[in-house]
């Protein structure tokens, strides 16, 4: 049966979530622009299928995707400038983390985790989750949450075996190796590689201007060349990845997963 919120009925949704280890799943991602090679939702596409596969392996449901993101910024995404990029400002952000937090509690949640696929949404999670906690805690509840991105669970080896000693780093992989790589193993229709521009990974200041200028982002939109992305790279990510999530759930977690355990054996 689906793991997905948005696949169930309502009586499906709350009967499961009742009896199941109470855990969900919030991908977060963004309408941003990936270079011409990868369609604008990448962020959601690729946040929503790795929910779904760690929601696999803890016993956990996927609520619906947040679709829209942070701005993107110019050293991380080729900013906000670029059209097709579609953005919610700080105010929004949190509000939506702090209001989703309450609402999973109201339906008996006992824990939720926002699974962020897009690098500027972070702190703006973080504030909503942790305002909306707090008050919980006020009103007696217990309910945790969890945030994280699924690209710090990627491992060393794993980035070895994949860019062969070419990792350009994380402030540059935006567009490149690693997305268009999960993106040809999850939705290769999605893809189109003939249109990858290969240029060298971007070479941007160590500041933000603003307004910002536009030359300074590389004329494909992306900051690193997608061009040894593969298939069989996306596999190994995605394995690697939904393992590491796994055991880090299950140790944050641990309390909610017993509990679960013993009363549903």
């Amino acid at each position: 049966m689906s793991v997905f919120m948005e696949d169930l009925d309502a009586f499906t949704y709350r009967e499961r979530l009742a009896t199941g280890n109470r855990l969900v799943i919030v991908p977060v991602g963004s309408v941003e622009q990936h270079g011409p090679h990868l369609p604008l939702t990448t962020d959601v596409l690729l946040a929503r299928a790795v929910s779904g596969r760690l929601a696999q392996a803890v016993g956990a449901l996927v609520a619906a995707p947040v679709v829209y993101g942070y701005k993107s910024q110019q050293r991380s995404g080729g900013g906000n400038h670029l059209g097709g990029t579609t953005s919610l400002d700080a105010t929004t952000m949190i509000a939506i983390a702090r209001t989703l937090t309450h609402e999973f509690a109201r339906h008996g949640a006992e824990g939720v985790i926002f699974l962020n696929g897009h690098f500027e949404n972070y702190q703006f999670l973080y504030e909503g989750a942790e305002l909306a906690t707090r008050e919980l805690a006020a009103r007696g509840s217990d309910l945790e949450a969890m945030l994280l991105s699924y690209w710090d669970f990627v491992d060393d080896a794993t980035l070895e075996e994949v860019y062969a000693g070419s990792f350009p780093g994380w402030d540059v992989e935006h567009g490149g190796v690693l997305e268009t790589s999960l993106m040809l193993h999850l939705h290769p229709e999605l893809v189109d590689l003939g249109r990858v521009m290969d240029f060298p990974p971007a070479e941007l200041p160590r500041y933000d201007l603003l307004p910002v200028r536009p030359e300074l982002t590389p004329a494909s939109g992306c900051l690193s060349s997608a061009a040894r992305g593969s298939a069989g790279a996306g596999r190994l990510l995605l394995e690697r990845t939904t393992t590491a999530l796994t055991e880090a759930v299950d140790g944050a977690f641990q309390r909610n997963l017993v509990a679960s355990t013993e009363t549903n054996p």
